[in-house]
């Protein structure tokens, strides 16, 4: 089989990148041709606004581009991971006109938020789910706070909303979760149309020994994130376990501030390899999430390991975590009760010993390569199927 994996890159490297490039290694892997089709954010420095602005909503050039690559290698599967800003979905128009089967990855709510996010000014926002027209993103300036880039962002969504784009050019999406499914329902979307699937880790980094005795957050330094929880928890609950803070972001100034108290200790930015080495030393990850984590891909690499969760009862994340076996959950925003999960783990050692053996049982059951190989591929074949009857 020959499959087109399409993917824009953000300014900002994430889990949607790691995810591409283990999906598209995974399926190589098991001798299948991978034609990898990237874009990078960087570009709109170069081409500009206005110019960015326009390909948002139609990249005819972005769309010749993919004709020509489905029609060069025979390309069975289109499998767009990513289309936002540069590619456009103007690209599923172009692999269903070379007759290949188009999939679309859900791996957030770019489709149905301006932001992306479902979170606008610290709390959870719905505002515009199921909206023909997201009036109230445009009018909150919710993307990056440029009413003109909301704008942008809107007039692609209601576009091709009206043109049928999601509907028609699209045989199968893929969400990472049954949250973000049903999310993606609840604004209209075929729930037929829809698989879930989650990201998976590879390579296996192997079981840690977990004796480092400090807890761990590694993510983006920003407001959904939670750091604001965590750092408040942290006030309190350091003097029983050690954080670890990893990553960087908006909220750099607010960390940097906290690792005034000893417990709390900032190490930036840190490569993949260096992240499992903490994650299988850290007596547990914390992912303190406050808007809709769509999955949360910290929280598998955390089983991995064999480590633990705390995390927010919040989003794709109550799918992953099982309270009181690979990790404990508690409300979104509340410090008073993170600080209560830290503490009864660090009061419960025989407790924490076997979440380890369970987190890491997790794993193997359900987020390795080999399993998550498997389940694409029937959602490959699903697809050419659909896309078949839709053409007769």
């Amino acid at each position: 089989m020959n499959i087109l994996m399409a993917h824009n890159f953000y300014q900002q490297p994430g889990g949607e990148d790691q995810s591409f490039g283990a999906e598209a290694g995974v399926i190589e892997s098991n001798g299948h041709q991978v034609i990898r089709h990237t874009v990078h954010n960087e570009v709109i420095e170069r081409i500009g606004s206005a110019q960015a602005a326009m390909f948002t909503v139609w990249n005819s050039s972005s769309a010749r581009t993919i004709a020509r690559l489905i029609e060069r290698n025979k390309v069975n599967i289109a499998h767009f991971q990513n289309t936002f800003p540069l590619i456009s979905p103007a690209a599923y128009y172009a692999a269903q006109r070379k007759g290949a089967t188009v999939i679309q990855s859900l791996r957030n709510y770019r489709l149905i938020c301006a932001n992306a996010l479902l979170f606008r000014q610290g709390q959870i926002c719905e505002s515009c789910v199921g909206r023909a027209v997201p009036w109230a993103g445009i009018q909150k300036a919710c993307y990056r706070g440029s009413r003109a880039g909301s704008a942008v962002v809107g007039t692609m969504l209601s576009s091709h909303r009206l043109l049928g784009t999601y509907q028609q050019q699209v045989d199968i999406y893929i969400a990472v979760s049954e949250f973000v499914k049903q999310k993606y329902v609840q604004a209209g979307f075929n729930p037929e149309q829809i698989v879930v699937k989650p990201n998976f880790v590879t390579p296996d980094p192997g079981m840690g020994q977990g004796s480092g005795q400090y807890a761990l957050f590694v993510g983006r330094l920003s407001e959904e994130k939670g750091v604001a929880t965590l750092l408040r928890a942290w006030a309190t609950v350091g003097r029983h376990l050690p954080l670890r803070i990893v990553g960087d972001g908006p909220l750099e100034p607010a960390v940097q501030e906290a690792t005034k108290q000893s417990s709390i200790e900032w190490l930036g930015r840190k490569s993949p390899q260096e992240v499992y080495d903490l994650m299988g030393q850290a007596s547990v990850v914390v992912v303190p999430s406050e808007w809709y984590e769509p999955f949360g891909r910290v929280v598998v690499e955390a089983f991995a390991k064999g480590t633990p969760v705390i995390a927010t009862s919040t989003g794709g994340i109550t799918e992953l975590v099982e309270h009181g076996r690979t990790g404990l959950l508690y409300p979104p925003g509340d410090a008073a009760a993170l600080v209560q999960q830290v503490e009864w783990l660090c009061n419960h050692p025989e407790s924490l010993a076997a979440m380890r053996y369970e987190a890491r049982r997790e794993y193997e059951a359900k987020y390795t390569a080999e399993r998550n190989y498997q389940m694409l591929m029937d959602i490959y074949q699903l697809a050419i199927e659909r896309n078949k009857e839709r053409r007769k």
